[in-house]
């Protein structure tokens, strides 16, 4: 994934050594990054798809052009991740995930860099669609997806998807 800025923040690549550092614990991450990686990042919900995500990774290094870290810009500190989970499926369509840290909800972050991921997303070869799906109990998702400019399109018990035109 390219580096880039918006007026808040910062979207660094994740790799997969990353995340390994990540699941050897402590300070790891910290020998790595120049960021401030606090005790927040990354959520448990995340960090157990590690496993997974450093053998796709490794197996399929284009993968890892889609993922990538938010930094706030003011003081370095990891404020969550985002991505689009592998890149384009056959239709072209790709699907954005993301998370932010508890003590960072509620200013904005996941809507400033979920609008820029989506037109970075648009631009790249093979993109045609976006996606997202959230929790129809997830209230702050359903916001962020809204702001961002996705509409609803299927809802069941367990997930509203939605579609960014």
């Amino acid at each position: 994934m390219p580096e880039f800025k918006t007026e808040r923040l910062e979207m660094h690549t994740l790799t997969a050594d990353m995340m390994a550092a990540v699941l050897k614990g402590g300070q790891e991450l910290e020998r790595i990054v120049p960021f401030d990686t606090g005790a927040e990042w990354p959520l448990e919900v995340y960090k157990n798809l590690f496993p997974y995500k450093i053998e796709r990774f490794r197996d399929f290094p284009s993968e890892n052009d889609w993922e990538g870290l938010i930094v706030d810009k003011t003081n370095k500190k990891i404020v969550g991740d985002m991505g689009f989970k592998g890149g384009p499926n056959e239709e072209g369509v790709i699907d954005l995930g993301y998370s932010i840290i508890p003590s960072c909800r509620g200013k904005g972050f996941a809507t400033e860099m979920g609008k820029a991921m989506v037109e970075w997303g648009l631009n790249q070869p093979g993109v045609k669609k976006v996606m997202a799906s959230c929790s129809p109990d997830n209230s702050a998702s359903i916001r962020v997806l809204e702001k961002i400019g996705f509409q609803p399109t299927i809802q069941t018990d367990d997930s509203i998807y939605w579609l960014y035109y």
